[in-house]
């Protein structure tokens, strides 16, 4: 059987072949429609910063060639004839991973996201030994069970990148019971996680202090997302006057930082949560956790039936990413601009206006 009949879903896409990280157009295919899969034309895909990691192989497990994008968004075009959740015309997302075993105590109690034979989006071999591509292509194919709907009203471009960053800070938040309303939660970090971990907060009645290095977005913090106070980490009178007055806080910082004065934040018993990815360790000094019953802990995105959650509560409250909107070729422009933090807050591929299908 050739190839072409084993995948008939022709694909067109933007992919890096080699640790450079210069994406450029690439076909390929996707496996044909299974009776449990889910195909569905991509419209959008985000970009997060860890694609930027991935094609320049900085994780050290990158298969090229690759295509990144795990805030995947669009309209389902066609379904497996055992598929019961979608239908064709639905809105519907694919974020970090598409497939699990299913049967650990994690798939078993909805945690597939820390299944030890996840799949991923991208990068990554699927059960029937192809490998995995992300959503900067113009099609995807994915187990209904890891396919996530989209409510009417929020808009897709905006919902894309809540599939990774928005389920990122709100799993955490839910879990440590950080959702309590009057509790004080910080978010260190006004980023792609950080300024969506701030709105998820705010809907659920907690009172957020944005803490940066950096002065200037406190206006941004405090008049545009709606946080309750700012805090530079830099300015120790600052920091001093808040010791002891956090519930926890949400780290969605990825480089190197200092961890102890944000562990003089936290009232007795508060939780500190990493939810960024530096590539160094971090020092962790044990004395102050011991004079306080504090917690540092960690959280990565959530699992299918939380990650659901998480966009129906959005579009309860009216949440997406304040997101720019770029066409496919724009790509590699966006990626170093990525790496310089200079975008607000997350770039968003328009895959289906600017994505040409290849003959």
């Amino acid at each position: 059987m050739s190839i072409e009949q084993e995948h008939p879903n022709k694909a067109s896409g933007w992919a890096a072949r080699d640790s450079s990280g210069v994406l450029s157009p690439f076909n390929f295919s996707r496996r044909e429609t299974g009776e449990k899969d889910v195909m569905f034309k991509v419209l959008y895909c985000g970009i997060c910063h860890s694609d930027h990691h991935m094609v320049k192989n900085e994780w050290g497990f990158s298969t090229y060639p690759l295509v990144p994008g795990h805030e995947i968004v669009g309209e389902v075009t066609e379904v497996g004839s055992k598929v019961q959740k979608f239908k064709v015309g639905d809105r519907v997302g694919v974020g970090c991973i598409v497939g699990s075993c299913r049967s650990c105590e994690n798939c078993t109690d909805h945690l597939e996201n820390y299944c030890p034979k996840q799949i991923l989006t991208y990068g990554a071999n699927y059960y029937d030994g192809t490998t995995t591509y992300g959503g900067c292509s113009d099609i995807m194919v994915a187990h209904e069970h890891f396919v996530v709907r989209i409510p009417d009203n929020l808009p897709l471009d905006g919902a894309a990148p809540l599939l990774c960053a928005g389920i990122t800070t709100y799993s955490p938040l839910r879990y440590f019971g950080l959702d309590k309303p009057g509790m004080h939660v910080g978010v260190v970090g006004l980023g792609g996680l950080g300024h969506v971990a701030v709105k998820f907060a705010k809907a659920m009645g907690v009172k957020v202090t944005v803490i940066s290095t950096s002065p200037k977005k406190e206006e941004e913090a405090l008049k545009h997302l709606g946080a309750d106070s700012f805090l530079v980490s830099r300015d120790q009178d600052h920091m001093q006057a808040a010791i002891g007055t956090m519930d926890g806080i949400i780290d969605t910082v990825s480089a190197q930082h200092p961890l102890l004065p944000l562990i003089g934040l936290l009232k007795s018993h508060g939780k500190l949560v990493m939810v960024g990815a530096p590539e160094k360790p971090l020092e962790l000094p044990v004395f102050p956790l011991l004079m306080g019953r504090k917690m540092v802990a960690g959280s990565g995105i959530g699992g299918m039936m939380e990650t659901q959650e998480m966009i129906d509560f959005a579009a309860k409250h009216n949440i997406t990413a304040d997101i720019e909107v770029i066409p496919i070729d724009y790509l590699n422009t966006a990626m170093e601009r990525l790496v310089k933090a200079d975008v607000r807050y997350r770039f968003v591929i328009d895959i289906g206006n600017t994505l040409k299908a290849s003959s």
